[in-house]
């Protein structure tokens, strides 16, 4: 269905044409001064220099055709030329109801949907999820079902860092606690156990002792990189270690990103792409691309247009060892041979930005991908305390994303049981539901691309722009419905009327933006634009139900009406914060 803006523009720009000037002069936009008219029309000010004559005058003839519209109830003009507009009660009314009658609320399915991939978790494994993980998995999670939404094929991709130097150090600091394990055994040619030698809470440990150890000690550190090279080179051993490693590691990270609500299509691996690096060297080799510098194979990734310093490609270091470069580049090529993606989007911190701007380079230069192939790299913020420094522990760690999580969910379950409205043994399961629309509302509303300050106590109120003064108007609308229900009422009968009040167009108005705002928050890859649109829509019904006696209305058909406007508000919200990755309790 057409959005309520196009159609005001081809009534605007039928006008102009009718007047003698040109349609495309036509365009509406919301009103900078909403106090004197809802949208307006600046086309008559553009036109005035093409048709030599003063701006009130051509808007003059234009707002003469708009007398009898269908759409407007005002069309005026303010001097010097600005044609100010009111839309119609019956009109809106009209759009709503063909607007709750459409499967997708007004929003236009993509004409050429797409495959694309998004790269959004890029954990380590071995190590816990920390508040670093965060922004990435909140941010591509709700691109991803925003993409879906509007009908492209939208693949997640978990991307897993499983093949770097870490494993080279919980191999080593293994060897020298329990160098009697199998593992360790050249002569060994038995099967190796199906039990993994080591817990997860005994992995997390080990790895950041082998990490402090081979900064102090290098000789350490050698025998982590020559570990590294073994298990690369496909050491038996080395490889049923590695296999243990994953399989504990990815279970427990699936139990994370589970309580994000974050879920990935693809659980793939930087090991995934190693037999694609041979050919993949090879053939940038033979084409003249990848030469030798300094002992390292490398690619020019330069441009003559550069304003700074872009270095080359390195592709494998003097010891033949890959780097995270060519284990993305080499990523790229498994893609486009199992997916041939028109896209793929990485979500990943904006301070990666060099290392992709000489990926992306490499991949283009060398044929890696088609010449359509986009490749696009949305560099986030850092999430930082309230001393604007990133997120820390109170001893002054990387605090765990379950740690912060916990301390999310405490702090609401208190506010809840204070609030006293959800009984005791659902308090619990509320405040996990409560705490994350806390934290992923708190991280999308800000523009991913800026850093932020993650302030507990504010993203946890139940007032102001966060989470839970969202869940608290959808709560409020489904609390009404019950009780209509409960009633008697039929949630079924009735249609949308004309708005009664200043206070119920408004919120009419606001459901309007639903199509375009899903639209262009794709378009821009911008979550935080989907939370500035639920607030308006929210702030928006508690003015109305303050001024509006819903239940206690004595005409029928006008209640009926109110009921039918509730549940468009509440299904919009409802569809907004699940684009957005978290859902709204019954009770609050």
């Amino acid at each position: 269905m057409k959005k309520l803006m196009e159609q005001m523009a081809e009534e605007l720009s039928a006008a102009f044409e009718k007047s003698g000037y040109d349609p495309s002069y036509g365009k509406v936009t919301v009103s900078n001064r909403p106090d004197l008219c809802e949208f307006q029309c600046n086309g008559a000010m553009a036109g005035a220099k093409a048709y030599k004559k003063a701006p009130f005058m051509i808007a003059d003839d234009v707002v003469a055709y708009l007398k009898d519209s269908q759409v407007f109830s005002m069309a005026e003009v303010v001097k010097p030329g600005f044609i100010n507009l009111k839309v119609k009660g019956e009109f809106l009314a009209d759009y709503l109801k063909e607007m709750a009658a459409d499967e997708k609320l007004s929003v236009s399915a993509a004409k050429e949907p797409k495959t694309i991939i998004i790269d959004y978790g890029g954990p380590n494994v071995a190590k816990p999820l920390h508040v670093g993980h965060l922004r990435s998995a909140i941010i591509g999670e709700s691109i991803k079902r925003i993409g879906r939404f509007v009908g492209h094929k939208v693949i997640g991709d978990v991307h897993l860092g499983d093949w770097g130097l870490q494993m080279g150090l919980i191999i080593t600091e293994l060897k020298h606690r329990k160098p009697e394990l199998v593992y360790f055994d050249d002569s060994y040619t038995g099967e190796y156990p199906e039990e993994a030698p080591f817990t997860i809470s005994e992995l997390e440990e080990i790895y950041p002792c082998a990490s402090g150890k081979s900064k102090e000690d290098e000789a350490y550190r050698n025998e982590a990189l020559e570990a590294t090279h073994l298990l690369q080179q496909g050491k038996p051993g080395y490889m049923a270690l590695w296999n243990h490693i994953m399989n504990v590691s990815v279970t427990d990270l699936k139990r994370n990103y589970d309580k994000l609500n974050v879920s990935f299509d693809l659980w793939k691996k930087e090991s995934d792409a190693q037999p694609y690096i041979p050919g993949m060297v090879e053939e940038m080799k033979e084409k003249g691309f990848a030469y030798v510098d300094q002992g390292a194979l490398v690619v020019d990734v330069k441009e003559e247009n550069d304003t700074k310093e872009i270095p080359p490609c390195m592709l494998l270091k003097s010891d033949g060892a890959s780097l995270y470069t060519t284990t993305d580049l080499a990523t790229i090529v498994e893609r486009m041979k199992l997916f041939d993606p028109d896209e793929i989007l990485y979500v990943v911190d904006k301070r990666q930005e060099l290392h992709f701007i000489q990926v992306f380079r490499c991949a283009r230069k060398t044929g890696l991908v088609k010449d359509d192939t986009k490749l696009s790299f949305l560099g986030f913020g850092t999430m930082n305390g309230k001393d604007g420094k990133p997120f820390k522990t109170r001893e002054g760690g990387v605090m765990r994303l379950e740690t912060l999580i916990k301390d999310i969910n405490e702090e609401m379950f208190t506010k809840i049981v204070e609030n006293r409205s959800v009984k005791d043994k659902d308090a619990k399961e509320t405040a996990e539901i409560v705490g994350l629309s806390a934290i992923k509302y708190g991280d999308l509303s800000n523009q991913a691309t800026k850093d932020y300050i993650f302030d507990i106590d504010r993203f946890t109120s139940f007032e102001g722009n966060t989470g839970p003064y969202i869940l608290y108007t959808i709560v409020r609308i489904k609390s009404i419905l019950n009780r209509f229900a409960e009633e008697g009422g039929n949630l079924e009968a009735g249609t949308i009327l004309d708005p009664v009040n200043d206070s119920q167009k408004n919120l009419m108005l606001q459901l309007t933006g639903f199509g375009a705002t899903v639209e262009n928050a794709f378009e821009e890859k911008a979550p935080h634009k989907i939370c500035a649109y639920i607030y308006e829509v929210s702030n928006a019904f508690n003015s109305f139900y303050h001024e509006t006696k819903i239940l206690s209305e004595e005409n029928e058909a006008q209640k009926a009406s109110f009921i039918q406007l509730l549940k468009l508000t509440k299904k919009v919200l409802e569809t907004c914060i699940d684009l957005l990755g978290f859902s709204a309790p019954d009770r609050m």
